[in-house]
């Protein structure tokens, strides 16, 4: 009984210091409170569509490139009382709470010279409890964004030549109002003689400082800024209908040396867009390029840029990886698809309300699909290259194991569980490529329904125009929910789409198969072979150390076994990461050395041997396996109508 009551009261003195939220000494009395705040905090303002009274100035400076710090200086008009502050914690275009709050330094507000300090909140820690004194109608806020020196945990956003400003990274906002209805009047000092590319307007450049009209804090946080040492600008849409244009940073001067060439490649990604959806949802649109092996790689899309890196080399490369190509067609699909039309558990009233992800796998899955169609559409990528990507998309999820236990549908959620989080079983535990590669195979199987179905005279493309496109320049979301989904589909071409969705997304168990109908349906049939094409070697960059398809692993440098497929004869032999490939019978081990018994072996009955070694650890593994290496090929369907062909051609007026 006296450790029951002594329990209790120290629970109940506990539940008052929480309630309190005043940190507690390492004796028994309390530490003064550190601001005039009450000590039980208020709750933190839910946003409210009403005008936030004022504008809000902040001026970034970019220039402290020795230590990589970014430093902002705000000014928030304001009233006496209680003020809530809140940093940007779930990231458009991340689907998570990826706010680097733990990198925010230095945090200081004033109002009428005097210091006003801050309290933050003990539960959301993005949030900062201010009391504005009677008499202050402005604070100054100052804080340092600590970017960092390498990509090991965050992104590097700095380096000697290059800036890459994510205004959501670098401010405060007042809680209580829905953050289209917060305005911001924004500026940023360079470099000296940097040049920039965002999609602002502009008002003043007064040596290297540059002043931008004002706009919603909506629309600033979808409005990065590329600035470096080595600028280049080019008009990819001369005497367009609004403003296009390729902005590009790099390391050195010759990396954004882009050839005419190259540029023709572009502005008929412009026009493929255009014939695609009809209207442009944008005033002006800005595509973000880096050219650099120093800044941290990112490909995320904007309503009116993108944001996308590519090596150094890129211009200068006679292949430059296929992705590589595909990346801005797919990021610039976004500004229709994610942005304007937007799934409605996306759109939420301000950068801290959770978002949900239902809806991935229209919002980045048909994001993929269109993608890939205006890469060859564009001359980004050839119909062989587009042929041979898909095989390797069609490959991977033909083979992968973890269908069994986890549906299409719930890989939706992966940011939210860990964002972008590595694990050693991907091909068990599924994850973010999923709701975009899968979900490229769905659409696919739409396509080539709707153009069956129709002969020809319907296709994806018409949902593309109809439920995509808009009224030509208009830029403010427009939300949508699975229903209207299947009501743009039927609108398109009548059929159960309800149930032709759900059933590929919700698929799951041992009799659960990949969505390749859509594949055969286009005239061709996905097969595997144990030879590879030169152009099928270069695009499948890694097929000498892929066996995946076979014995169901991949080694990396040093002979390390890097990636086992769940199931597979390595896996049931117990291999996983970490161990390393020693011999391959009694030759030493190479990636050679095992693509030669791999083919030996193939319709014989000897095993293949191999020793491997993982810390002191030595085994000797005998495989009967005799299938030969496999890698994933696209084969035509004879007597059938090619509708890749049909899909991946160039629209003509």
């Amino acid at each position: 009984m006296i450790r029951t009551a002594a329990l209790a009261l120290l629970l109940a003195s506990a539940a008052t210091t929480a309630l309190a939220q005043v940190p507690v000494s390492q004796g028994n009395a309390p530490l003064p409170a550190p601001t005039s705040l009450p000590h039980a905090l208020p709750p933190i303002p839910a946003p409210q569509d009403r005008d936030y009274p004022g504008t809000i100035g902040i001026r970034v400076d970019l220039t402290d490139l020795d230590h990589k710090v970014i430093r902002t200086r705000q000014t928030i008009p304001v009233s006496a009382g209680n003020l809530v502050l809140q940093y940007p914690k779930f990231i458009p275009g991340n689907h998570a709470d990826t706010g680097p709050i733990q990198l925010i330094s230095g945090l200081t507000v004033t109002g009428n010279d005097q210091r006003i300090e801050w309290v933050r909140d003990t539960v959301d820690p993005y949030a900062f409890h201010l009391d504005i004194p009677a008499g202050v109608t402005s604070i100054e806020v100052a804080f340092e964004w600590l970017t960092q020196p390498d990509n090991a945990v965050w992104r590097v956003v700095m380096t000697p030549e290059m800036v890459n400003l994510q205004w959501e990274k670098a401010l405060l906002y007042p809680a209580g109002y829905n953050h289209s209805r917060i305005t911001f009047a924004p500026s940023v000092v360079l470099p000296t003689g940097w040049q920039y590319g965002v999609a602002l307007d502009e008002t003043s450049r007064e040596g290297d400082v540059a002043t931008f009209a004002p706009i919603s804090l909506e629309h600033l946080a979808d409005s990065p800024m590329f600035a470096g040492r080595h600028f280049r600008r080019v008009d990819i849409d001369p005497g367009g209908r609004s403003p296009i244009h390729l902005n590009l940073v790099g390391d050195t001067a010759a990396s954004i040396n882009i050839t005419p060439e190259w540029t023709a490649k572009y502005e008929a990604l412009v026009d493929q867009a255009d014939r695609l959806f009809g209207t442009r949802q944008f005033d002006r649109y800005e595509f973000l390029l880096a050219l650099t092996s120093q800044m941290g790689g990112i490909g995320l899309e904007h309503h009116r840029s993108s944001e996308n890196t590519a090596a150094p080399n890129y211009f200068a490369s006679a292949h430059p990886a296929y992705g590589a190509r595909g990346l801005l067609p797919h990021e610039y699909v976004h500004s229709w698809n994610g942005k304007y039309r937007r799934p409605s558990d996306e759109y939420v009233a301000n950068l801290n309300l959770p978002t949900q992800n239902t809806l991935m796998w229209v919002y980045e899955g048909q994001t993929e699909y269109w993608g890939d169609v205006l890469t060859p559409r564009s001359g980004l990528g050839t119909f062989e290259e587009a042929v041979i990507n898909l095989a390797e998309v069609a490959g991977f999820y033909d083979q992968q194991p973890g269908r069994q236990w986890r549906a299409l549908q719930d890989t939706t959620n992966h940011n939210l569980l860990g964002y972008r989080t590595t694990n050693p079983w991907s091909s068990w535990m599924r994850g973010t490529g999923d709701y975009y590669r899968e979900a490229l195979l769905v659409w696919l199987d739409a396509d080539t329904l709707i153009r069956s179905e129709t002969n020809e005279r319907k296709s994806l493309d018409d949902f593309a125009r109809t439920f995509l496109g808009g009224e030509d320049g208009v830029w403010e979301a427009k939300p949508y929910t699975f229903d209207d989904v299947v009501q743009g589909l039927n609108a398109v071409h009548p059929h159960d789409w309800s149930t032709f969705l759900r059933t590929r997304l919700d698929a799951v168990g041992p009799n659960a198969r990949a969505p390749l109908d859509g594949i055969e349906r286009a005239g061709w049939r996905l097969t595997y072979v144990d030879e590879l094409t030169p152009v099928e070697k270069r695009m499948l960059s890694g097929w000498a150390t892929d066996f995946q398809y076979s014995l169901g692993l991949t080694l990396g440098s040093g002979n390390r076994i890097t990636g086992v497929r769940w199931g597979s004869p390595a896996f049931e032999q117990g291999l996983g990461h970490g161990w390393e490939l020693i011999a391959v019978g009694d030759r030493t081990a190479s990636a050679d050395a095992l693509r030669a018994a791999v083919t030996a072996a193939k319709g014989g009955s000897e095993p293949i041997v191999l020793i491997v070694k993982r810390g002191d650890e030595f085994r000797t593994l005998s495989f009967a396996y005799h299938d030969g290496l496999r890698y994933p090929r696209l084969v035509r369907i004879e007597g059938t109508r090619d509708r890749l062909a049909d899909i991946f051609a160039p629209r003509r007026r």
